[in-house]
């Protein structure tokens, strides 16, 4: 979350950051509960420190025999004790509505943000691989839903019979496809510092709110009768590992890294992309997340990016990077890039990773700092980063898509064969 101070002291420059956000200000509304807040405390103070010196006279008043001063004087105490508690309620109504609004308020671009309105103007920063040109090559391309259907690997109509829509079930090599993009991700970002966890499917509303979902976003969330919530990303739970601590600056910084499934409701999204393994309530995501010293992380964020990139490269896919604008930024980032990935089924590149610098707006709500004494007093917060190092689901989709043969069968990317036991091409399997 934003700091109150810095909202405070930069009014003009919070209202035009959201308004290219194209998210909800009331700056109006914000100073109206600052000024009631900030007027309470100092009736509060007042108050307090009368409290003290009348308190302080009765026992005097007393010694002097000035009984009935000393009554006056307590029935002032009483007064002035009635009088506090209508002040620290009118204090506390004004602080919780101004934690709500800041729990709500997305964080500040950075400078480095370009300010768009939407993904139309999301610039992009560079290609890597050429996508192929299966008319030339004479091969009849097919979308992965139609090859997963072909080759037995996607079960869709049985997937909905044990579940709903928007659910996947693999068969055979698919599903061993899967376990071998996993264990490839995991065990390329460990090979790269990254330290694994394996971590809950489940978080409590507190670990929510630390990395931004809550509240803003509980209704795109799977929420159990017990109150906890499935996750929609392990970022939630890497970066709340450390809540509530404060770490040393000789630790930071900190690479985890985790492979999670990931619930999320996708309310409103149709199209094509219902299909398949793009858009889906459950699939499964290898991710990671840093913890880093302020004046590191955007060094940290670029290293991320690479690191996402690697992946994409090993396996031999062609995509994208981009830079995300305002309009489209996520509600916790202050910078994200996105990875894109050629989809021959879309005739387009398809976002397969996000990586993002949080700042201090995860750490702050989290309450993550770090001391650092040989260069400061006390402690300050640390900075967030977070990125899909992939997303599973659309990795698979993108192998099938691109990696399919004239005669229908898909080839395995070379890094994936030992993985796959040895399979070199993964054919139908009825």
């Amino acid at each position: 979350m934003l700091d109150l101070k810095f909202v405070r002291e930069n009014q003009e420059a919070v209202a035009q950051a959201m308004k290219n956000r194209h998210a909800s200000w009331d700056a109006s509304r914000f100073s109206e509960l600052d000024e009631a807040r900030r007027a309470a405390i100092t009736e509060e103070e007042a108050l307090q420190a009368e409290r003290n010196a009348t308190s302080k006279s009765i026992g005097q008043m007393m010694a002097a025999g000035e009984k009935d001063k000393a009554e006056a004087a307590k029935e002032r105490v009483r007064e002035i004790n009635d009088q506090l508690a209508a002040v620290s309620a009118k204090r506390e109504a004004a602080d919780a509505e101004l934690h709500d609004i800041l729990l709500r308020t997305p964080n500040m671009p950075a400078d480095t943000t370009p300010v768009g309105d939407d993904e139309n103007d999301n610039p992009e920063v560079r290609r890597w691989g050429t996508p192929r040109d299966f008319e030339a090559e004479g091969i009849q391309m097919k979308p992965h839903w139609d090859l997963g259907a072909d080759l037995h690997m996607l079960e869709p109509e049985r997937a909905v019979k044990l579940a709903a829509s928007r659910f996947v079930l693999l068969r055979g090599q698919a599903a061993r496809l899967e376990r071998a993009i996993i264990n490839f991700m995991a065990d390329t970002h460990t090979s790269r510092g990254y330290t694994e966890w394996w971590c809950p499917a489940m978080a409590n509303a507190n670990t929510l709110t630390g990395t931004g979902q809550l509240p803003k976003f509980e209704d795109d969330l799977f929420k159990t009768r017990e109150g906890l919530y499935l996750i929609p990303t392990a970022e939630v739970q890497l970066t709340n590992i450390h809540s509530g601590e404060v770490l040393e600056a000789s630790d930071l910084p900190l690479h985890y890294c985790a492979y999670t499934p990931c619930f999320r409701e996708e309310a409103g999204s149709a199209g094509r992309d219902t299909r398949g393994l793009i858009r889906v309530h459950q699939f499964d995501k290898v991710e990671m997340v840093k913890y880093a010293k302020p004046e590191e992380s955007y060094d940290e964020l670029e290293a991320m990016v690479n690191d996402a990139e690697h992946i994409l490269q090993q396996l031999g896919l062609p995509y994208r990077v981009i830079s995300l604008c305002t309009g489209d930024i996520g509600f916790s980032a202050a910078k994200t890039y996105d990875l894109e990935v050629w989809l021959p089924s879309y005739n387009s590149y398809k976002e397969i990773s996000s990586c993002s610098n949080c700042v201090d707006f995860q750490a702050r709500r989290a309450n993550i700092k770090y001391r650092d004494p040989e260069n400061f007093k006390g402690s300050r917060y640390v900075h967030t980063l977070n990125g899909s190092g992939l997303a599973v689901g659309r990795t698979m989709a993108a192998i099938m898509e691109n990696y399919q043969q004239a005669d229908g069968t898909i080839k395995v990317p070379e890094v994936l064969v030992p993985y796959m036991g040895g399979v070199e091409v993964i054919g139908d399997q009825a």
